[in-house]
């Protein structure tokens, strides 16, 4: 949304920094940007550009070193629309004038949507790598995030589990370690 800025107190108390000129073709917002001490500030189209601009309230208080803004709907025009904006401080002891125009809208053609034919076919995905694959991503990303340690932690884990089950030699203790070592593994991958 195009905003005319309006600078209050920047230059001394009750001082009005404005542009010469503000032209727009659409609503617009009045930015009051207030440089020191609380102020009452006045807005007042005058008699042409009332026809094309309307402001809610014309009196508006700024807070010390605070900004408000201020919402201005326009008109349809079909011509240009020229006129000034009065901007007041003080209680009427500043006055400051800035030149508005309100040009008709731009010319716009009709309300088509052109569809491209390629949007009436599903995206091409690429297949996921095969599960070795993954393996290999998961394993070289914990590398990369400094997972090394826990990696060999969980090689010295399985090695130490695979000892036990040999030396105790019994199907439920491998059955077992298998269980522990797979969740793990598992475990660790999905982590990472």
């Amino acid at each position: 949304m195009p905003t005319l800025a309006v600078e209050l107190n920047g230059d001394g108390v009750h001082s009005i920094g404005v542009p010469d000129r503000f032209t727009t073709t659409t609503p617009f917002s009045i930015e009051l940007a207030n440089q020191d001490r609380a102020t009452h500030v006045h807005l007042r189209p005058d008699d042409d550009l009332d026809r094309a601009v309307s402001i809610g309230a014309v009196n508006h208080y700024v807070e010390a070193e605070g900004t408000k803004r201020i919402h201005v709907s326009t008109a349809a025009v079909e011509k240009p629309v020229r006129g000034k904006l009065k901007v007041v401080t003080g209680y009427g002891s500043n006055t400051q004038y800035v030149e508005v125009q309100v040009d008709p809208p731009m010319e716009t053609g009709p309300d088509e949507v052109v569809v491209d034919e390629r949007l009436s076919k599903p995206p091409e995905r690429t297949p996921p790598p095969p599960r070795s694959q993954q393996v290999l991503n998961a394993l070289d990303r914990a590398i990369q995030r400094g997972g090394t340690p826990a990696l060999i932690g969980v090689f010295l884990a399985v090695g130490l589990g695979l000892a036990v089950a040999f030396a105790v030699d019994s199907a439920l203790v491998f059955v077992a370690v298998g269980v522990v070592l797979a969740v793990t593994l598992a475990v660790v991958l999905l982590a990472m």
